[in-house]
């Protein structure tokens, strides 16, 4: 080490030396081209001294289920309560959460607060569970504030009781990679990390949910700002705001469709139709379905963002986010090419009470031309009765299908039939 230092110094006496000499026979052109070599040859000096953090460092993989619409399901357990809870990882919360009726089963106790959360569905005061620890396999993620929010909807859309949300309150604290390919969440300490070879790296806005920049074109091209939502189930959202003021839709395009979405705060009526080209990072996907939205509770923003990118299409990647670097790695998967849900039925679906419900049906729809009500309890489809709702929805998205359904209306079984249309 001390032969080196003295060939360092030796090597830099001597280029100060021969600078020297330069500087006197040198034009004043000659001299301003000599200061910006000083000034390179001191950055590169400089970076030979600085600091770097320890590299980051695995510190558990926790299995991962993938709910309608791509949305990512992880179990995990709260303080010293031994039931095993299903949390959705969601980058679009700015927090983590309990359901409350989670809450009033393992009788945990809460505090009031005057706080309030606010979603595309509603507003709501909510309460916490604070100074808590999540435990995950291999790891316990402590001083954690939960506030608490009713997910009866979440839990009536997919079949399988949601019992919270975890977001930016533990994504924040580590490097979190999410594998689609592996079905692993790894999580990492934050230090340096290197990427996997490929991929690109996105550089968000990020405050407590990331916003992607993105660029679209439907009748011309747009670019906006919009969230990267891993919670949602869909592939793309635009306000209705962002639609009207920006003239997004062709004249000559069909009407976008009627259907039924669900959020927090519980149902309400969207539109469906398609953008021609999204393009995220440099990869482009072509007709992507979109939900247009009336944003009431100003959760875009508008006109600061868009809308938000939905982990139907967001699924298509596998996702590093490195939330403390302000960055964001996606890599295509094997899910990559796997076509969009373009079927169009019109019928909104809950399990309730044990039960897959017929709630809602669009007027004009394929259910309402196929006979269905509100009410109707779907007893099986083309032979398959399981009363996995998310099965029935998988077997709903097959466009060309004639599928029959045997329902229960006022106590006797009935046969339907219908053809789900293509919402291109």
């Amino acid at each position: 080490m001390d032969k080196l230092k003295k060939s360092l110094f030796l090597r830099n006496r001597q280029l100060f030396t021969t600078s020297i000499a330069l500087l006197r026979t040198m034009t004043q052109k000659g001299i301003l081209t000599f200061v910006f070599f000083l000034q390179f040859f001191s950055l590169v000096l400089q970076a030979q001294e600085q600091f770097t953090e320890p590299p980051a460092r695995k510190i558990t993989s926790v299995p991962l289920k993938t709910l309608s619409g791509g949305v990512l399901l992880i179990k995990a357990t709260v303080n010293n309560y031994p039931d095993s809870l299903n949390f959705i990882l969601d980058t679009g919360s700015g927090g983590i959460s309990l359901d409350s009726s989670t809450c009033i089963e393992l009788k945990i106790p809460l505090e009031a607060s005057d706080k309030t959360i606010r979603g595309i569905g509603g507003i709501r005061n909510v309460k916490f569970l604070n100074h808590a620890t999540l435990h995950l396999p291999g790891l316990h993620v402590d001083s954690l504030n939960f506030h608490v929010n009713d997910y009866e909807i979440l839990t009536s859309v997919y079949g399988i009781k949601i019992d919270g949300i975890i977001g930016y309150s533990f994504l924040s604290r580590y490097i979190v990679r999410l594998n689609y390919d592996t079905m692993l969440m790894e999580v990492l300490t934050p230090g340096e990390f290197k990427y996997p070879r490929g991929g690109h790296l996105l550089r968000p806005l990020l405050t407590s949910i990331p916003i992607q920049t993105l660029n679209f074109k439907e009748n011309k091209k747009f670019q906006n700002r919009f969230y990267f939502d891993t919670g949602a189930g869909l592939s793309f959202l635009l306000s209705e705001d962002y639609l009207r003021d920006s003239g997004i839709l062709n004249n000559k395009k069909k009407e976008p469709l009627v259907t039924q979405a669900e959020g927090l705060g519980g149902k309400m009526t969207m539109r469906l139709t398609t953008i021609r080209e999204l393009k995220i990072g440099p990869y482009k996907f072509k007709n992507v379905p979109t939900f247009l939205f009336d944003d009431e509770y100003n959760v875009t923003s508008y006109p600061f963002l868009g809308g938000l990118i939905g982990n139907d299409l967001l699924r298509r990647f596998n996702v590093t986010l490195n939330y403390r670097k302000r960055e964001i790695h996606i890599i295509p998967n094997r899910s990559f090419n796997e076509p969009f849900d373009y079927a169009y039925t019109g019928l909104g679906v809950y399990y309730l009470d044990g039960k897959v419900i017929v709630e809602d049906v669009a007027k004009g729809s394929p259910g309402d031309e196929g006979g269905f009500i509100p009410g109707d309890v779907i007893l099986g489809i083309n032979n398959n009765f399981s009363n996995n709702i998310q099965v029935y929805k998988s077997m709903m998205q097959n466009l060309g299908d004639k599928l029959k359904f045997v329902v229960l209306r006022n106590g006797q079984p009935e046969v339907l039939y219908l053809k789900p249309k293509s919402i291109l």
